[in-house]
């Protein structure tokens, strides 16, 4: 059912200095920092040959991100996401075999401009898990 790694998400406490690092001294192209009001964060994206990171910093106190820098002030991986030809159909594959989708379960446009939903963590491996619609 999943495809390809989209991306790994961190999320940081200082998005200049996380961009900084992966920019200088780990030579990857880095993008500008890109708010997105909608989700509650600022990301960074960080180009890769074979996926991206994404570095998210909280945009506001109620950012889902500040509650995670919270209980992990020096930050760290927030979600993994997967890519998946059919998001619709794969909730409800996984919802049928008693997996829990958070939210209301209805696909939202993510920070790539495509439909994502959201697994719970506990049901994988303590993992959050992104699915994205390829």
């Amino acid at each position: 059912m999943i495809g390809r790694l989209n991306h790994v998400a961190i999320a940081v406490p200082d998005l200049d200095r996380a961009a900084a690092l992966y920019r200088d001294l780990l030579g990857a192209k880095v993008s500008a920092p890109v708010p997105e009001p909608r989700h509650g964060v600022t990301v960074v994206f960080v180009e890769l040959p074979n996926t991206k990171i994404e570095l998210l910093h909280p945009l506001g106190d109620d950012s889902p991100i500040a509650g995670f820098l919270a209980k992990n002030a020096a930050g760290g991986i927030h979600h993994v996401c997967y890519e998946v030809p059919d998001i619709r159909a794969a909730r409800d594959r996984l919802r049928a075999q008693g997996a829990r989708v958070l939210g209301d379960g209805e696909p939202k446009i993510g920070a790539h401009g495509k439909p994502v939903l959201f697994l719970h963590p506990k049901d994988f491996l303590g993992t959050l898990i992104e699915l994205e619609q390829a």
